[in-house]
């Protein structure tokens, strides 16, 4: 698989995944080569209606890069709220719209011990190894489930 190839055939691209897999690094990457308008999107606010945000993100006209999305709220919120703040609804959805601006989804990955070296090199600190495979399996349920909605391309970033 050709990460360049597939970028250079696509209008927008949403990259996700745990912290420390590589997001930002390939969103630089891609946005130097192909243009990409790269839109980042760190923890918000409980009172943002993260729908709406996303919506207006995906009206934006031209190429568009999404430095993690809504499938963090779907992976992150539940394990640390106890709820997620999009539905399975609004997040089809906005999978579909994804898809309708001729976009795909990026599903970064590595194996646990490899996120926390880097979010030790990084950070400083790392959750707990339990945390992290919790976390990379609650990612692969949910890109699994929103495949049949928007394309998936997983990427082992180790």
């Amino acid at each position: 698989m050709n990460i360049d190839a597939i970028a250079a055939d696509r209008q927008t691209l949403a990259l996700d995944g745990c912290d420390g897999v590589g997001k930002s690094t390939l969103a630089a990457h891609l946005s130097k080569k192909f243009g990409f308008t790269v839109v980042h999107s760190p923890l918000t606010p409980d009172h943002q209606d993260l729908t709406n945000r996303y919506r207006t993100l995906l009206d934006r006209p031209g190429k568009l890069l999404l430095d993690r999305c809504f499938i963090s709220e779907l992976v992150y919120g539940p394990l640390f709220r106890g709820r997620s703040r999009i539905t399975v609804v609004q997040a089809i959805d906005l999978a579909e719209t994804l898809a309708a601006r001729h976009g795909l989804f990026l599903h970064l990955t590595s194996p646990p011990d490899i996120v926390s070296q880097r979010l030790t090199a990084r950070d400083g600190h790392a959750p707990a190894l339990d945390t992290i495979k919790e976390l990379i399996t609650a990612y692969q349920r949910v890109f699994d489930s929103l495949a049949a909605h928007t394309p998936v391309i997983t990427i082992d970033t180790t």
